[in-house]
């Protein structure tokens, strides 16, 4: 399996030797999704070895002020995007939800705990995601139809879950990575929006096929290690010229966080995706925002 800390050695090799020149942007340029998991850094899966979800109550929490970033650098790009956001998180940050939907942003559900999905039964699941999005109604006072579930975790030991979020009264889900991945990944999964018999639309985020590889331009941890110029860049001009498709692409507010307490104890694999180049995240981001066009979901794919 390839992981995040191993990707580059693996395949930046034929990245780097994409020739932008030959790669420009479609004309007129196709509007991307930008998309956001809200989620504070001690919630996260790379962390659960040493942060148990019992002790989530004493850690410092940092997610307000990085979200809060995050909408000021999207208002000052001009840019509008989905925040896939957690139950836990808006129940004791309503306010953060308020100035995500009052900027013009969708709202859509994480889930209430950051559970994988086979973590849950299929009544625990429905649970987890009918109670989010009713939560999430109540306080930002919109319609939520979108779900991502975290860590990518829908597959072959859930098939009923597209049936649970139709039955919770979603209508997409934007819960696949489809590559190759030790943590997550349907590497045989569609790569571009398809209706599930349930009626839910999944929305996979973006990946490229290079040289007989599937391999990722969505973000996240992928992001941060890999370089934006070589890498993202072009990856991302080649998927619009070549397949004319839109992207999605995600990260979270703990990853433009360089200040945030770190975990002792960590195993290196986890130290190495969590960590890696938090402190250039923002600045790729804006590179990111700047170079190509972003919409929410639910207006790029017309949900």
């Amino acid at each position: 399996m390839v992981g995040i800390e191993s990707v580059s050695a693996a395949v930046a090799g034929d990245a780097a030797k994409l020739n932008e020149s030959t790669m420009e942007p479609a004309t007129p340029p196709i509007v991307n999704a930008m998309s956001v998991d809200v989620e504070d850094y001690y919630q996260v899966w790379a962390l659960s070895s040493m942060v148990k979800r019992s002790e989530w109550s004493s850690c410092e929490s940092r997610v307000v002020a990085s979200t809060s970033r995050i909408l000021d650098m999207f208002d000052a790009a001009g840019v509008k995007a989905t925040f896939f956001t957690l139950g836990c998180v808006a129940k004791n940050y309503p306010d953060l939800v308020r100035r995500i939907v009052a900027d013009g942003h969708e709202l859509a559900s994480h889930g209430y705990w950051h559970h994988k999905v086979h973590e849950l039964t299929r009544d625990e699941f429905l649970e987890d995601v009918r109670s989010t999005r009713l939560l999430l109604e109540d306080i930002g006072g919109v319609p939520v139809r979108g779900y991502r579930a975290p860590s990518f975790s829908i597959g072959e030991q859930t098939p009923w879950a597209y049936d649970v979020l139709a039955e919770a009264e979603y209508t997409y889900s934007s819960s696949l990575h489809p590559i190759v991945h030790d943590h997550y990944g349907r590497p045989d999964a569609p790569r571009f929006p398809y209706l599930e018999a349930s009626g839910i639309r999944e929305i996979p985020v973006a990946t490229v096929e290079w040289r007989g590889r599937r391999i990722t331009c969505a973000g996240g941890g992928f992001f941060r290690l890999l370089p934006y110029r070589f890498w993202f860049r072009p990856l991302l001009r080649r998927l619009h010229a070549r397949e004319a498709q839109p992207a999605t692409f995600y990260f979270h507010p703990w990853e433009i966080d360089a200040g945030q307490p770190r975990v002792q104890g960590l195993p290196l694999r986890s130290r190495l995706r969590h960590y890696s180049n938090l402190g250039a995240m923002e600045g790729k981001l804006r590179r990111l925002l700047a170079d190509f066009r972003w919409d929410r979901m639910d207006h790029v794919y017309v949900l």
